[in-house]
């Protein structure tokens, strides 16, 4: 099995990321398509994409959903996190070669990423870690940047023996999820106090960062557009659920954020 990102290997990490969808099928077809995850599952109107090793998304299909409201709490961006600097190389390739549509790139210092936007609305990053020796840390604080992405230096990584991209690369994750909350610390209370992590950055009232184990972030939470948003509404499209793989958790439980996001909590053991 293939060496797993610092990220994955924490007291707590992410684990599959739930969506609701009007168009279960279509939604899937866009994670096959852009990042090469694999059907592992369908049934009905659920379908579970992944790699050949885990789980990374489930999705679950309804008609009778409303359109997700970027004001209310939710879902920000889902961060697929790649195991090399040069498995980034081969998808930035990819994307000009298939015309993919990518709505920004940076470099966040600890990390280099793209965003996109699903046919759903619902926000992706996809990314890869610094080694974490040359992370930069101001106390307990990490720092973290949003400076204009080297593209060519990425590309500059690949050979040209080096295999072309065939989809997501063994040692896939899911690094973190970025959420939109109605108030940024009573979230960031939320999670150290229901899950343990730890805050690593705050940018003001406005965001904060927080993990486990010293990782840069497991989970963001902002207020960017949210800002006094109240419980979310079942009946939407976008976020469905957060799975949280838990060395420390005794057992399998089901929390739910101030937001009424469910956080469902998984053991795991080493």
């Amino acid at each position: 099995m293939a060496k797993l990102p610092f990220g994955a290997t924490t007291p707590v990490s992410i684990g599959r990321v739930g969506l609701k969808a009007r168009d279960a099928q279509r939604l899937a077809d866009y994670y096959v398509a852009i990042l090469g995850l694999k059907t592992l599952s369908k049934e009905a109107e659920r379908i579970v994409l992944g790699t050949e090793e885990r789980p990374l998304l489930e999705i679950e299909g309804s008609l009778s959903l409303q359109q997700d409201d970027p004001r209310s709490a939710g879902l920000y961006h889902t961060a697929f996190l790649f195991p090399e600097r040069t498995d980034l190389a081969r998808w930035i390739n990819h994307a000009i070669e298939t015309r993919i549509k990518v709505d920004g790139a940076a470099d966040h210092d600890v990390s280099e990423a793209l965003y996109l936007t699903d046919p759903e609305g619902n926000g992706v990053e996809i990314y890869a870690d610094r080694p974490r020796e040359a992370w930069t840390f101001s106390g307990n604080s990490v720092h973290m940047s949003t400076d204009p992405l080297d593209i060519q230096s990425l590309l500059d990584t690949l050979s040209p023996s080096d295999p072309a991209w065939t989809g997501s690369p063994v040692g896939t994750v899911i690094g973190h999820v970025h959420l939109r909350v109605g108030d940024v610390q009573t979230a960031e209370q939320w999670w150290r106090e229901a899950q343990g992590l730890d805050t690593m950055l705050l940018y003001g009232g406005q965001a904060v960062f927080m993990a486990s184990g010293g990782y840069h972030h497991h989970i963001g939470a902002n207020s960017w557009q949210s800002r006094g948003a109240g419980p979310r509404r079942k009946d939407r499209t976008g976020l469905s659920f957060v799975e949280l793989l838990s060395k420390k958790a005794a057992d399998e439980h089901v929390a739910s954020d101030p937001w009424d996001t469910e956080i469902r909590v998984l053991p795991v053991r080493d």
